[in-house]
């Protein structure tokens, strides 16, 4: 009910009383507000606690905060959008075996905040003394200059930091940091390529590769959920070793620039062994040649055995001798013209050293004394859009699928036009170039019964599917012919006794960048299987340049350079390889009976 504003009766006997009836209205109203405060003052004292309590834990916060970041090292800004983490983490890799070719260390970053530095330029000098590298006028003006976060340097060794630590200025900071390591040093280099760093931040860096296997599988070495699971190749570190050691010799000892070596398992495709010479220590990767008068292959960076695309003499003329086989045109026994020097047209086929085979030879023979002229009418019986088939059949048209990024870039260099003196010179080496590993692969491909297959540095669990291109017998006969390159051919310093090597040699003139050829400069190949009986492996040497000068006359065939070299590679590598040799009996040995 509503309450009147004015007590009436009072209001009344004022009236009649002669008195002021406002005194008892604002009396009335005082009593009213009085009421009024006493019900609402606990109601504003908890208003008031919950307030101070709300701005007490504000300011708790604050205080915490800052104290957190006072305590803390200075960071520089990281973006916080989705997918920003930097993940350091990068899986192993390791050999067949499981010995470690390449890991992850903990180390430490250098950096800097000018800002808080007492004295850049004393801490110029200093940094200059433990990293000599670093230039103290250019440190002291970049300290100076009014950046206020910059980089050192990326990796530290415990005494590098322990000197720096001794520099004693808080504006040089210390960052945890995860490097790639190769505890082998230069071994297997050119397969491993080595690693950079990507997106980086105080407390952790993007390990990424930058060549080889570690570019090439850069996605799976990076994958968080497999960084546990070891990458597995197919190399045998000590095999790898043995064929490093050995090419690095007959480098040195044949006055080379340099070469590269391949070893692969027939059955499977495996890469036991690739090794490319000169080489580097992927731990400390050198830079790059950018001159305009550099050549690519002038670099220690360079593989020889994929990148380098060459002419590869005369290894190819098994192909031909082995198509023509397939396509039943010829036998091993079938004889050919031989007779040198050959005329096609305005061109000369002539053999090695103005020599005349014929007037007829074997195709067993053709092959055992590299004969050019021989090859050349086996070659024209086959015809070019065969040749051609044949070939691309055999991967020599696409780059190789090993997994190294420098692979999809050595394509072999192929004619624009194929008339039948192209099919000619193709039939013994020249006229198109493909790399060491395209020979490698073709050859695995006559040596386990004709598959090819393709070649990978990845482990493989059995034995690998892939496309016939001749059949058994063909391969077996090819096989054989190549065997006899060695006990009675081109390739007689191939022969390790017990281990039946085959195999064929390649001579071939560096091309000149003006057209034509060089005369004292060539790139010799020998391409081998052994054991010759059950072949196993394939072993391939190429020479850039070599030169025997031990003699009167420079010897720069590879008969005299790739063959020894090779034959060396098969004799270390062989027992590494498990396989026994097979001893033959001497002549004339056996029992005779002896009667007392």
């Amino acid at each position: 009910m509503r309450t009147p504003l004015r007590p009436l009766a009072r209001v009344l006997q004022a009236r009649n009383q002669g008195a002021d009836p406002a005194f008892i209205e604002r009396e009335n109203l005082e009593k009213r507000h009085e009421q009024i405060r006493e019900r609402s003052a606990p109601r504003a004292s908890a208003r008031l606690g919950l307030l101070a309590l709300a701005f007490g834990c504000a300011y708790m916060t604050i205080g915490i905060r800052m104290g957190h970041l006072a305590a803390s090292e200075p960071a520089e800004p990281v973006s916080s959008a989705p997918g920003a983490e930097i993940v350091a983490q990068r899986a192993d890799i390791t050999d067949r075996n499981g010995r470690l070719l390449a890991t992850n260390m903990s180390t430490s970053a250098l950096y800097a905040h000018p800002h808080d530095m007492v004295d850049p330029r004393a801490s110029a000098q200093k940094l200059a003394k433990i990293f000599p590298e670093l230039d103290a006028a250019m440190l002291e003006r970049r300290f100076t200059d009014g950046r206020r976060f910059m980089w050192v340097r990326k990796i530290l060794s415990p005494e590098q930091m322990q000197a720096v630590h001794e520099i004693g200025d808080p504006g040089l900071l210390f960052g945890p940091r995860e490097m790639r390591l190769y505890p082998n040093g230069s071994l297997a280099a050119h397969i491993l390529g080595g690693y950079s760093f990507g997106a980086e931040g105080v407390h952790s860096a993007e390990v990424i590769g930058t060549a080889g296997i570690e570019k090439a599988m850069d996605a799976r070495l990076r994958d968080p959920a497999r960084a546990g699971e070891p990458l597995q190749l197919s190399i045998d570190l000590t095999v790898q070793a043995a064929v490093e050691e050995v090419l690095g010799a007959g480098i040195t000892m044949l006055n080379a620039r340099g070469g590269a070596a391949i070893v692969m398992d027939v059955r499977t495709g495996e890469i036991i062994a690739l090794a490319s010479a000169p080489t580097f220590d992927p731990n400390d990767r050198p830079v790059p040649l950018v001159g305009k008068d550099d050549e690519p292959s002038d670099s220690p960076l360079f593989n020889r055995a994929v990148q380098g695309v060459y002419e590869l003499g005369s290894a190819f003329k098994i192909f031909a001798a082995a198509q023509a086989m397939e396509l039943g045109l010829v036998s091993p026994d079938t004889m050919v013209d031989a007779n040198a020097p050959m005329v096609w047209g305005k061109h000369k086929i002539k053999e090695f050293e103005g020599k005349n085979y014929g007037p007829l030879l074997s195709v067993r023979q053709v092959i055992e004394k590299s004969s050019n002229v021989g090859t050349a009418h086996i070659a024209l019986m086959i015809g070019p859009l065969r040749q051609q088939a044949f070939l691309k059949s055999m991967g020599f048209f696409e780059p190789t699928s090993v997994e190294l990024i420098e692979a999809p870039g050595a394509k072999p260099l192929i004619p624009k036009r194929w008339p039948e003196i192209v099919t000619i010179t193709t039939s013994y080496g020249h006229g198109m170039s493909a790399s060491p590993m395209h020979l490698a692969a073709a050859y695995a491909a006559i040596a386990n019964g004709g598959i090819y297959l393709k070649p990978t540095l990845i482990r493989q669990e059995g034995r690998a599917s892939g496309v016939r291109v001749m059949s058994e017998r063909v391969a077996r006969d090819s096989v054989a012919m190549l065997r006899g390159v060695v006990t009675t051919g081109t390739a007689s310093l191939a022969e390790v006794p017990g281990y039946e090597v085959g195999g064929k040699t390649g001579t071939a003139d560096k091309p000149k960048k003006s057209g034509g050829y060089y005369k004292d400069k060539v790139i010799n190949t020998f391409a081998s299987v052994f054991p010759a009986s059950d072949p196993r492996y394939v072993v391939l040497v190429t020479l850039d340049e070599p030169s025997d000068n031990s003699g009167p006359r420079p010897k720069r065939t590879a008969g005299w350079t790739s063959v020894p070299v090779t034959a060396e590679v098969i004799r270390r590598i062989a027992p590494l390889l498990g396989i026994r040799p097979k001893v033959e009996p001497r002549a004339g040995f056996a029992l005779t009976a002896a009667a007392n």
